[in-house]
């Protein structure tokens, strides 16, 4: 049976102070993960905590890290992770961009020495809250990527989130990876033994596979446009942007770097968060009327099948949300059976269910 919002939440919160994270550092990171499943972004809330879990044993995150501001300025700030998850400093980075964006205009963070922080588009819409424009970037731990014409992993998944306000409760939130598919959805198709959709995916001779379990077998995901046919240079650009702003801009191990997967401890990723005050430009009640507009058009669009509404990036998981807040989040039976023995082995109390 699909669980209520608050235990979902609680059953995280319970799983990482278990791992050793502070109370209230892992009352934080609970609340990411869960927005994430809430908002059926499946890939990075509860199916994490295995990889987690692999992570922690293998001393490839520090539950105990706290974020450190190393180097800052008025409009921009450098924080180290120390090794930590990266959803602390994450929250932290762009907390501190926000700042100072409502001081001078623009805020800009980039945090070094991280791990995965979840789903961006949490952090952009941190930005549209304090109603300001907000965009994130990070770089990744798995390299499973070969660039357009390539026969060699060199990225990751290498996500972007751009979100602006508008109608209030409908902001302009766009959360993307730069490959076909983000990563978790290859792993919950794994985790339930099923076959994934044509494109996500090819061989190590570059055929196109369905199997979920490719890349271990030395094939790759595609990047986003899946071909060379079909654009994928655009996808394996972005992709190579968003670590240029990452990693590059924070310090951060590149992707690229031939003693990556050999450096012992961290996996040192990188994130880039930036918060844009729209009233250096224009007031900035009449930018937000504009968006809303903009979008409301959008969605007024005569749409090609009348069962497929048009809609703007934020809609689908806004409906999803509003859906699982009253029916509760569903796990898939395998996930959820890993995740139990997880949260037992680490002598966290198992609540979902009970």
């Amino acid at each position: 049976m699909p669980a209520s919002y608050e235990t979902h939440r609680k059953q995280l919160e319970l799983i990482l102070q278990a791992w050793g994270m502070p109370g209230p550092v892992a009352a934080s990171t609970a609340e990411i993960m869960s927005w994430a499943d809430l908002h059926g972004i499946d890939t990075h809330g509860i199916s994490m905590v295995p990889p987690y879990d692999e992570r922690r044993r293998n001393n490839k995150i520090d539950m105990r890290a706290e974020p450190k501001v190393v180097k800052e300025t008025p409009v921009s700030v450098l924080i180290d992770g120390g090794g930590g998850l990266g959803h602390p400093n994450a929250r932290r980075g762009m907390e501190l961009a926000i700042e100072k964006a409502k001081k001078t205009g623009i805020g800009v963070a980039a945090v070094r020495n991280s791990g995965h922080f979840g789903a961006c588009g949490f952090y952009a819409l941190m930005a549209v809250e304090a109603d300001l424009i907000g965009m994130t970037t990070t770089s990744a731990s798995g390299i499973q990527v070969a660039p357009t014409n390539g026969a060699q992993a060199r990225l990751g998944t290498d996500p972007i989130a751009f979100a602006a306000p508008g109608k209030p409760g409908q902001p302009f939130l766009l959360d993307m990876a730069t490959t076909t598919v983000a990563a978790g959805k290859i792993r919950n198709k794994a985790n339930e033994k099923l076959q994934t959709p044509p494109g996500w995916l090819v061989t190590r001779d570059g055929q196109p596979s369905t199997d979920p379990l490719e890349v271990s077998k030395g094939g790759f995901m595609t990047p986003l446009g899946g071909t060379p046919e079909g654009s994928s240079h655009k996808g394996y650009g972005l992709g190579a942007m968003v670590n240029i702003l990452s990693s590059a801009l924070s310090g951060g191990l590149m992707v690229t770097d031939p003693t990556r997967n050999a450096k012992p401890g961290s996996i040192d990723i990188g994130h880039f968060f930036l918060a844009l005050d729209p009233g250096l430009f224009r007031d900035v009640a009449d930018f937000k009327t504009d968006v809303a507009a903009f979008c409301d058009t959008l969605r007024a669009t005569r749409p090609a099948d009348p069962a497929k509404p048009v809609q703007v990036a934020g809609d689908p998981e806004r409906r999803i949300a509003a859906a699982r807040m009253k029916t509760g989040i569903a796990v898939g039976p395998n996930l959820l059976e890993k995740v139990r023995e997880i949260a037992i082995a680490s002598g966290a109390p198992w609540i979902i269910g009970n």
